[in-house]
């Protein structure tokens, strides 16, 4: 059974149905520079007010993780990326809303910079007012849903539209906020995304 008991540290998204479209490399960084500083440590500042304890942190994990994987505690709302010496970079993240957040063990089948976005059937049967508007899709940018960086979970080669990824709403980070997926501080997943390859294992957690 998957717990949060198998990572927790002892000593110390909205649904996506759009493949990702391209972003122009001048683009891209045009994009990337409106969403960070050019001091590449993450912890440089905090522009967006988050409580300490959400920004970036080298923090030590559990022995036998395998290095590479990430891990996703709902309950204190945190992602961890699993390095090769014993400690993990944590990030603040938010989750999906009651009912809407699916725990469970994925694969990262792909990952993409600035992409598109557009909501499933299922968003716009649930909440016709707030997401049939974009049902013709959202071109990559800062405003987009997806923010600047986005991991794909897949079960098996089957794509669940669960997603982690950026959000141009730092300050839903800590809460119970998304349509599903694990959304981060977009500076932040910059960060992460030079760092995870495709075809690592995440872990959801249950909110329990």
């Amino acid at each position: 059974m998957l717990t949060r008991r198998h990572f927790i540290i002892t000593t110390a998204t909205l649904f996506s149905g759009a493949i990702a479209g391209p972003v122009l490399a001048q683009d891209r960084v045009s994009f990337d520079a409106s969403v960070t500083r050019p001091d590449p440590d993450p912890n440089a500042n905090n522009p967006w007010g988050l409580h300490p304890r959400f920004m970036p942190t080298r923090v030590q994990h559990r022995a036998g993780l395998r290095a590479g994987d990430v891990h996703v505690d709902a309950v204190a709302r945190y992602l961890y990326h699993i390095g090769t010496d014993g400690t993990a970079m944590r990030y603040g993240v938010a989750i999906g809303r009651p009912g809407l957040y699916e725990p469970g063990t994925f694969r990262i089948g792909r990952k993409a910079e600035w992409p598109s976005w557009t909501p499933t059937a299922n968003m716009i049967a649930r909440e016709p007012q707030v997401y049939a508007q974009f049902a013709g899709g959202v071109p990559g940018g800062p405003e987009n849903p997806l923010g600047a960086r986005a991991f794909y979970l897949y079960a098996g080669n089957r794509d669940t539209y669960l997603r982690i990824h950026g959000t141009p709403q730092p300050w839903s980070i800590g809460t119970s906020a998304s349509s599903g997926c694990v959304r981060m501080v977009n500076a932040h997943v910059i960060d992460l995304y030079e760092n995870v390859d495709v075809g690592v294992t995440a872990y959801l957690y249950p909110q329990a």
